[in-house]
């Protein structure tokens, strides 16, 4: 698998978005834009009566959603591409199961309706304005997408709050650590395009198989850790590492890992990396794009084999 994608977005262009965003006339919620956009008729919880449970509402220029609060059966809602902040009208959605809000202006999770909504499974608030995770809680999310936003910090990522939490995007965001994901049953995390310099509490994921860092600022990968029995993919594409020695530390996840992304790094061309990575992990399967081949494998080890006779 690859899993290489995502775009830059440039301080400059974030900033003409904004401007651009706050000369849109907007408008409130109301009964002629949300009835054209609902769909799935079910039966409610008693079974004698029936009410729609989905309802798409991008791109209408809307500000305010005081109005969805009365549709109170609903399951799958979209709202992205608007200008709204706040989403405290959610409070009364409680059977909501999947929430997209994307491009929004929402700034904080604080007085916001997520912790009544017990039953929401996937959540995504890519191209918020988002600064950090304080006051979300998610205690059936599986999926949650925060991507693109300018979260600097992470803290609240506790499994008491996200227990049941497998995939988990901050891609696009102001991270410069790790440290704060305290998440044992997280499966995937991508944090691609952050200013990551440290590697930090990954010793928590001990369920993750899938770590997504290409383009930040790591110079190593010190922080891998034994704990973390399960990674198969680890994304290192696009950051600092000089040389092999920086690289020591993906032997503690060698008995798991299948594929590693190491392109684009200083010691890509300067070096080949690819003998001294299959000896440190004798069972990948592929390193960047190519797989490796029983042919590469062999020469490798008979490589290993003759030095050891030699010394």
């Amino acid at each position: 698998m690859d899993e290489d994608d995502g775009s830059d977005v440039e301080n400059g262009e974030e900033t003409q978005e904004d401007e651009d965003d706050e000369a849109t006339e907007v408008r409130p919620l109301d009964q002629d834009i949300i009835i054209p956009g609902l769909s799935l008729l079910c039966r409610t919880g008693n079974g004698l009566r029936h009410a729609f449970i989905k309802v798409v509402l991008k791109d209408k220029r809307l500000s305010d959603i005081a109005a969805i609060s009365n549709y109170v059966h609903l399951r799958f809602l979209d709202v992205s591409n608007n200008r709204i902040s706040d989403l405290s009208p959610l409070l009364s959605l409680t059977q909501l199961l999947w929430l997209k809000v994307d491009k929004n202006i929402v700034t904080c999770f604080q007085g916001q309706a997520f912790a009544q909504l017990v039953y929401l499974q996937w959540l995504s608030m890519a191209a918020n304005r988002l600064t950090d995770m304080d006051g979300l809680v998610g205690p059936a999310l599986e999926s949650l997408i925060l991507s693109d936003n300018r979260i600097q910090t992470l803290h609240g990522l506790e499994s008491n709050h996200f227990s049941k939490l497998v995939t988990l995007e901050l891609r696009g965001n102001r991270l410069s650590t790790t440290e704060g994901i305290n998440l044992p049953n997280l499966q995937r995390l991508y944090l691609a395009q952050n200013s990551i310099k440290h590697l930090e509490g990954l010793d928590k994921l001990e369920s993750l198989t899938t770590l997504h860092l290409r383009k930040n600022k790591l110079t190593n990968v010190e922080g891998l850790s034994s704990n973390m029995k399960c990674l198969q993919y680890i994304n290192i594409r696009s950051n600092d590492i000089l040389d092999e020695t920086c690289l020591s530390s993906l032997g503690h996840v060698s008995k798991t890992l299948r594929v590693v992304v190491l392109s684009e790094n200083p010691l890509d061309g300067n070096t080949d990396y690819r003998p001294y990575i299959l000896t440190l992990i004798p069972k990948l399967e592929r390193l960047d794009k190519e797989p490796i081949s029983l042919e590469e494998r062999a020469e490798v080890w008979k490589t290993v084999n003759e030095l050891k006779e030699e010394d």
